[in-house]
């Protein structure tokens, strides 16, 4: 099939999948169509590892989305296509690409849909299909278009066709083609600018030869001078680190029992300034190696002094984890306190990856080519997992469990609460959390509509 063919498909697929409904069942449908469509139109020589890899995990999210239909499996399954059509095209091209490549190509899509020489046909199509645009599909479209601007307009033009009715929600079903047309023709044509391919060397990860020549960065500070600058610079660093450390864990560990609230505030201001501390950390040792210090003879001792920071600040993260899970252990699960947990497994990455940055001589760019994708496998852990359940099936063996928030403040723990209702031989509750509106209303709902988690719930 040549790319019309998959544009107008999938442009009918998606009227037919959304016309009259509510997004569910049908996105995760139309999600799995697309990575299958996408997989047999990629050549064999882009079919790497990373493509088989984005191929799976784009029907995973898209049975996610049909299972949860929430925020993080839409941004699952969104991130998935996006990076699985771009590398079925472009198997080199960085993923930092992704974002600029597409938001480029959703502003030009109106100007790109009129250079029809560029998507459809160049050789002149004949026959059944020729008659069906030219006398039918494109009359059909004007027709139908100009028909609701002139029965909005006036009264009386539409009051001629009153006798007349239609079954269709004909702007529903026009607002369907053109957002269904908009998301095919992005996916499967879209442009990247020479411009950018010019600039992808730029995101390797590796220094070129130019590179490793020794040179000071600035004019008004020689070679020597700068080492020495970074010397000194990561040793009161180090130094003010450790009083750091000290006074933290002291703070956590050793001062006098607060309230619940009070804790809750001190342990998330003392966890963003971890985290702010690490990126400020990472920040540093990306200036100071940026180039020629990765390959400076006589910047061994400022190469142990960063390794030091790096570890120490692993120890603030370690700190941060276990105080944490004290929290947990105290006053139960949420969402939050879990954000933490992945916010601070990120920072620790970030500095596992600055350690190898330095012992392997990479650029500074290796580091955010290597985050994006950490950053991507967080989406799809966070789509995956239920992660309510999980905090609902927690909370549940402590004494303190409060149920009203788990009813209405966590989502997808209806078949925990069940569970917690038939094991107290609460009857009330069961029947309060199966007539909670959420669940009657996705009960109520159309097939391709449907949330197939709430489908779950006996």
């Amino acid at each position: 099939m040549k790319t019309h063919h998959y544009i107008f498909l999938t442009t009918i697929l998606f009227v037919i999948f959304f016309y009259d409904q509510n997004v569910g069942l049908n996105l995760g449908i139309i999600g799995v169509v697309y990575a299958i469509l996408t997989f047999f139109r990629t050549p064999q020589k882009n079919r790497t590892t990373t493509f088989l890899f984005l191929f799976g995990t784009s029907i995973l999210s898209s049975i996610a989305f049909a299972w949860y239909g929430d925020m993080p499996s839409f941004l699952a399954i969104s991130s998935s296509l996006l990076l699985l059509s771009f590398k079925s095209r472009n198997r080199r091209m960085k993923i930092l690409f992704l974002i600029p490549v597409f938001a480029i190509n959703f502003v030009t899509a109106i100007f790109r849909f009129f250079s029809f020489d560029d998507w459809l046909p160049k050789r002149n199509i004949s026959g059944l299909w020729q008659k069906t645009f030219a006398f039918v599909l494109i009359p059909l479209i004007l027709i139908s278009v100009f028909f609701g601007i002139y029965s909005a307009g006036s009264d009386h033009f539409a009051n001629l066709f009153t006798n007349i009715k239609f079954d269709i929600n004909f702007w529903q079903l026009l607002a369907m083609i053109v957002l269904g047309f908009f998301i095919a023709f992005n996916y499967w044509n879209y442009a990247i600018d020479r411009f950018i391919y010019k600039k992808n060397h730029f995101l390797n990860n590796e220094f070129q030869e130019k590179d490793k020549i020794q040179k000071s960065t600035y004019s008004f500070l020689d070679l020597h001078a700068e080492r020495m600058s970074g010397v000194i610079s990561f040793f009161a660093l180090n130094i003010l680190l450790i009083f750091f450390i000290i006074t933290y864990n002291y703070e956590q560990f050793y001062e006098a029992t607060k309230t619940p609230t009070q804790l809750s505030e001190e342990t998330h201001e003392r966890v963003n300034a971890v985290i702010v501390s690490i990126l400020m950390a990472i920040l540093v040792i990306m200036f100071y190696f940026k180039s020629n210090f990765n390959f400076d003879p006589k910047a061994g001792l400022m190469k142990i002094l960063v390794k030091i920071w790096i570890f120490m600040n692993a120890v603030l993260v370690i700190s941060a984890m276990i105080k944490n899970t004290e929290y947990i252990i105290n006053y139960g699960y949420t969402y939050k306190r879990l954000g933490v947990y992945a916010f601070l497994i990120l920072a620790f990455i970030g500095l596992i990856m600055t350690f190898i940055k330095i012992q392997l001589k990479k650029r500074n760019v290796f580091l955010f080519n290597t985050m994006a994708w950490y950053v991507y496998g967080t989406i799809l852990i966070c789509s995956y997992i239920n992660w309510g359940g999980i905090i609902t099936s927690e909370n549940m063996k402590r004494k303190d469990f409060a149920i009203n928030y788990h009813k209405t403040g966590i989502n997808f723990s209806e078949k925990q609460l069940v569970k917690y209702a038939e094991e107290k031989n609460d009857q009330k509750l069961k029947a309060e959390i199966l007539n909670l509106e959420r669940v009657k209303f996705q009960k109520d709902e159309k097939f391709l509509s449907k949330v197939l988690y709430y489908q779950s719930i006996k």
